[in-house]
């Protein structure tokens, strides 16, 4: 496959990179992640953020740099660099993070619902549902699941108002003391922040679907510097709401911190902030289940709507037999450190493609 097997009728003008990485970042994530952070790096919790967001910036140049080499989409650079049968190895474990990172998301989702509002509702009827918005979003083709993503980004920055509200409860000297902390410390705390900036990787998959793709780097780190400053402004709000030891203490910071909100018609304003980001996570499920669907369409040549059945079934069958609360932070954890594992491999294979292109202008 290469960049110009994909019709052009079917890509996405490049600028709507910078909505596709930045929805893919904010999630369900933003909802809980200040509680880890806190715990490792305390009023430090800023530095790690950067180190996070600096992290995937460089991941970002890494992959454009690869396919500037080796046009195409992951599945394609891995066989054409590797071989077939150790390439299509790594396609696999790509596959499974991809598949992996769209159940995380909708498992936690899925938990929200049962702690905050509507806790005997079964969770394989959820997750049933929320997959067939995912088939009918996929099946309309790339195109529909970007439009979806831009909608559910400019539709949802009003929610951003909410925290300025909890601004006037805050006590900014919860921000104090800074620097406390060894860098062992701040480390641990950007890995703990990694899960809010997963998902820019699903550029992997969609590259080829970008019309002049090299022109879209720019809306890609565009997209990610968004996202640092967004949890950024998240993390230092929360901060200075509750102090150090509330924040750990505390399972959804986040919406805690909203439900103190009321209005004279409404007195449960969390509940409104929890059903208007099913719109934000709809694209962080859509998303790595197009990519996982359509790289194991492109590896083992089966049409991609058989392919998503069968994930499909996969994603609500553990809903039967476990609860949510069990099942996220085993997939949040595969997903993280399986997360690692790729990206520490993206910077091998772009030694690797450097080197071949060496060795054959040298013959």
């Amino acid at each position: 496959m290469t960049q110009g097997s994909v019709n052009v009728k079917y890509q996405i003008s490049p600028y709507y990179v910078f909505f596709l990485i930045h929805s893919m970042q904010i999630g369900a994530g933003v909802l809980s992640f200040q509680r880890m952070l806190a715990k490792a790096t305390g009023a430090d919790g800023w530095i790690s953020i950067l180190l996070a967001g600096v992290l995937v910036h460089v991941l970002i140049w890494i992959i454009y740099k690869i396919f500037s080499l080796v046009p195409g989409d992951i599945t394609f650079v891995n066989t054409d660099t590797l071989g077939k049968w150790f390439g299509n190895i790594i396609n696999l474990l790509f596959i499974i993070y991809f598949f992996m990172l769209s159940n995380a998301v909708l498992s936690t989702y899925i938990n929200v619902v049962h702690v905050w509002m509507f806790e005997d509702i079964t969770s394989w009827g959820l997750a049933a549902i929320f997959f067939g918005l995912m088939y009918y979003i996929i099946s309309g083709g790339f195109r529909t699941i970007t439009g979806i993503t831009f909608l559910s980004v400019i539709l949802s920055y009003w929610l951003l108002f909410v925290l300025f509200y909890a601004l006037q409860y805050s006590d900014f000297y919860h921000l104090l003391p800074m620097f406390t902390h060894s860098l062992l410390d701040i480390l641990k705390g950007t890995k703990d922040s990694t899960f809010n900036f997963i998902g820019f990787d699903m550029l992997l998959m969609f590259y080829p679907f970008i019309k002049n793709a090299e022109t879209s780097q720019k809306f890609a780190h565009w997209g990610t510097f968004a996202t640092t400053c967004l949890v950024l402004f998240f993390y230092l709000v929360t901060l200075v709401f509750y102090s150090v030891d509330q924040l750990i203490l505390n399972i959804w910071p986040t919406l805690t911190m909203v439900s103190i909100v009321e209005l004279p018609f409404l007195e449960r304003f969390e509940y409104i902030e929890i059903s208007w980001w099913a719109l934000v996570v709809t694209p962080n499920m859509t998303i790595p289940l197009w990519a996982a669907s359509r790289a194991f369409k492109q590896v083992f040549h089966i049409q991609q709507k058989y392919v998503l059945w069968v994930m499909g079934l996969i994603i609500v069958a553990p809903h039967f037999f476990f609860l949510d609360k069990e099942i996220i932070p085993v997939l949040n954890k595969l997903v993280v450190n399986l997360g690692y594992v790729l990206f520490l491999y993206l910077s091998v294979l772009l030694i690797i493609i450097y080197l071949k292109k060496k060795m054959r202008n040298k013959l």
